[in-house]
């Protein structure tokens, strides 16, 4: 009974968390009327939430890593713009490392209005403040008192830029950062190989079902990436990795641009697409990777599936095109007629 009785406490105390940030967050200007009932509540925190937030949260590696760096990179009393608070995290740790004060923001209102609550729930109102906006719309001298001394922000996806790294950090670096400031990530680096894997390949891709041909379905395929945890499925890896392209967050200019490549073929097989991963340096070593071998990783790895299989074979140069525009990358195959276009 006393189990039954603190489960049904627990619903209570998750539903009136929801109720008051519905109430708070969902009747502000330019959103509709909260919904009424604990359900419905729940399934619109549901559908602004996304889940990947969780398995972020666990990540062990991503956190001691970032917290290292924040330690090594913070001056003391300096101000530090935390891009993308998520839950409060980052800003967290940097006041931890020393900072004087922090300004998170956070595009998302539901996730600003928690990340808030959780900054309250440590004490650290006074040293945190957070703007719910995009970074891309804040001021120094209005939003900011100040322009920031270190700009810490982690929004990658498994194909590195599918969140908008590169023009968040070209705005920042150009408007909200103070000279001689600096940035964390500092750099990260691309990689690719192709991949032989039907069963991958048929998670966006389809001939017949049950003897009917439904290829018309492909028109709605995903032209880009998607996410995979690679070594959960049956593949084989067909050539080396090559890298694709590197971005100097400090930089580089960060613009449009795209890169001729030549990957050696390791093995005969059928190219159904290119597996990519990241390598994000935070400084002194420091080093995340969501490569196929990292099982740790919560970021998954992107894989970019090929307009068509294209047979390869051992000893071949495989030659392609990468072309980078703010948050996507295309890859271009000159045994294929289509681009295949890489999002999140």
């Amino acid at each position: 009974m006393t189990q039954i009785t603190e489960m049904r406490r627990g619903v209570t105390a998750v539903d009136e968390f929801l109720r008051s940030l519905s109430t708070t967050v969902l009747s502000r200007p330019g959103h509709p009327a909260p919904p009424a009932n604990p359900e419905s509540i729940y399934q619109e925190a549901l559908r602004q939430v996304p889940r990947w937030h969780f398995s972020m949260l666990n990540d062990i590696e991503r956190n001691d890593a970032f917290a290292v760096a924040l330690e090594r990179r913070v001056r003391p009393g300096s101000h530090v713009l935390d891009i993308g608070s998520g839950t409060g995290l980052l800003a967290m740790m940097a006041v931890q490392a020393g900072a004087g004060k922090v300004t998170s923001c956070e595009g998302n209102p539901l996730l600003a209005e928690i990340t808030r609550r959780v900054i309250a729930e440590h004490g650290l109102s006074d040293r945190v403040t957070v703007i719910p906006r995009m970074s891309t719309d804040l001021r120094v001298g209005v939003d900011l008192a100040e322009p920031a001394d270190l700009i810490v922000s982690e929004i990658v996806d498994c194909g590195l830029i599918g969140e908008g790294i590169l023009p968040t950090i070209q705005h920042a670096r150009k408007h909200l950062l103070a000279p001689g400031g600096t940035l964390l990530p500092e750099r990260s680096t691309l990689t690719a190989a192709l991949v032989d894997s039907k069963v991958v390949d048929g998670l966006n891709r389809v001939t017949s079902a049950a003897g009917f041909d439904v290829r018309l379905f492909n028109e709605v395929a995903t032209r880009g990436h998607f996410p995979v945890r690679l070594p959960t499925w049956p593949h084989r890896i067909l050539s080396e990795p090559v890298d694709l392209v590197s971005f100097d967050f400090e930089h580089d200019s960060l613009d449009d641009g795209s890169v001729d490549l030549s990957v050696p073929v390791l093995a005969d097989g059928v190219a159904h697409g290119a597996v990519a991963w990241f390598s994000m340096e935070l400084g002194g070593g420091i080093v995340l990777r969501n490569s196929p071998d990292n099982l740790g990783s919560h970021w998954m790895q992107a894989f970019v599936p090929l307009p068509e299989p294209i047979p390869v074979h051992r000893g071949q140069s495989f030659e392609f095109t990468i072309e980078w525009r703010e948050e996507r990358l295309w890859a271009t195959f000159p045994q294929a007629s289509e681009r295949a276009e890489v999002t999140r």
